[in-house]
């Protein structure tokens, strides 16, 4: 196990429990800020890397289904000092030690440099002048699994409330729906992974509010289970990358031009198992696994459920030991306290 986090397993455990225990500190924190008028007017650009930036899929998404204009951007992906402008960036990191998003965070105007964290305080909570959305320090896994959960509820409640919107009432109601389907759908989830036995790849696909689902899917299979993956966007997919299939299992999130591409590839022989909310019947090659139906962001985190079993079963079934990580970066992470910070 690597220093500083829990096992897999034991954080998988309690999820459902940090998970409600979040959501509750997370509304309370975000209602707060709402009605100190701390969240209004350009939306919220939210930088970050890895699993973070998948995170802020979703509930980008549901700020841009509002009319909002809201981006997620890479870290990584800028020249810096990141450019000038009206809106709002949060930095989005787990351990809020992530090199890349604190950069970024470091060439914008002080006010609005803004973060939501995992770990109070870190480097990148002390550069967030314009304030922080701290997720209460919550042990987690190395592969993360509550941080990346309570990551999405965090962006999720933030983007329901921005500029005078409404947390969704379905969040105080998440923690239980995600115990009842892990219960329900982990014997079914977990008898997919021979599926992947002698697997060469999996492409992970998911529509719109989905691609964080393929995206941070995708990063778990290579991470414990050590299988050369991609997420990518439905449209995406069907512009080209879907004709190498061969070889693989293709992981589908989605409930409309999905439900196609699943059955057109079970029909070429491919391997296909589907995430929806829609009714499928089970083919030879099609393996639908039904979540419930709901708003973007909540609907990420039982998708992100769904992963979460199928790859730790994927490990065992491929001899990969899941606390074992082949490479250490060290540049990728700065100092719990930085010199002068």
């Amino acid at each position: 196990m690597t220093d500083g986090y829990i096992a897999y397993e034991a954080a998988r455990a309690t999820q459902a429990q940090a998970l409600g225990a979040a959501i509750t500190r997370l509304t309370g924190a975000v209602t707060a800020s709402a009605a100190e008028g701390a969240l209004s007017g350009p939306g919220p650009v939210f930088v970050g890397i890895g699993a973070s930036l998948a995170a802020a899929c979703a509930p980008v998404w549901a700020l841009r289904g509002r009319g909002i204009h809201s981006w997620r951007l890479g870290a990584g992906d800028h020249p810096l000092p990141f450019p000038a402008a009206a809106h709002p960036v949060f930095g989005v990191s787990q351990s809020g030690r992530s090199a890349e998003t604190l950069a970024v965070l470091d060439s914008v105007d002080p006010a609005r440099r803004f973060a939501v964290v995992n770990v109070v305080p870190s480097p990148i909570a002390t550069v967030a002048t314009g304030g922080v959305l701290g997720l209460g320090s919550i042990p987690d896994s190395y592969a993360s699994t509550i941080g990346y959960t309570a990551t999405v509820a965090a962006l999720g409640i933030l983007a329901d409330a921005w500029d005078g919107g409404r947390i969704d009432e379905g969040w105080s109601r998440l923690a239980a729906v995600f115990a009842a389907v892990e219960s329900e759908l982990t014997p079914r989830v977990r008898a997919l992974a021979p599926l992947f036995e002698g697997a060469t790849h999996a492409d992970f696909v998911g529509t719109g509010p989905a691609v964080g689902s393929a995206e941070a899917s995708a990063l778990l299979f290579r991470e414990v289970a050590r299988i050369p993956s991609t997420g990518m966007s439905t449209r995406q997919y069907l512009h080209g990358s879907m004709e190498s299939a061969g070889g693989g299992v293709h992981v589908i999130f989605g409930d409309t031009r999905e439900l196609d591409v699943a059955e057109t590839l079970a029909g070429a022989g491919h391997r296909v198992i589907l995430v929806t909310s829609e009714p499928v019947a089970a083919g030879p090659l099609l393996h639908p696994v039904t979540v419930p139906r709901l708003p973007a962001a909540q609907r990420a985190i039982i998708e992100i459920l769904v992963t979460q079993i199928l790859v730790a079963a994927v490990a065992e079934v491929r001899g990969v030991e899941v606390e074992e990580f082949v490479f250490h970066n060290s540049d990728i992470k700065v100092a719990a306290e930085r010199p002068g910070v």
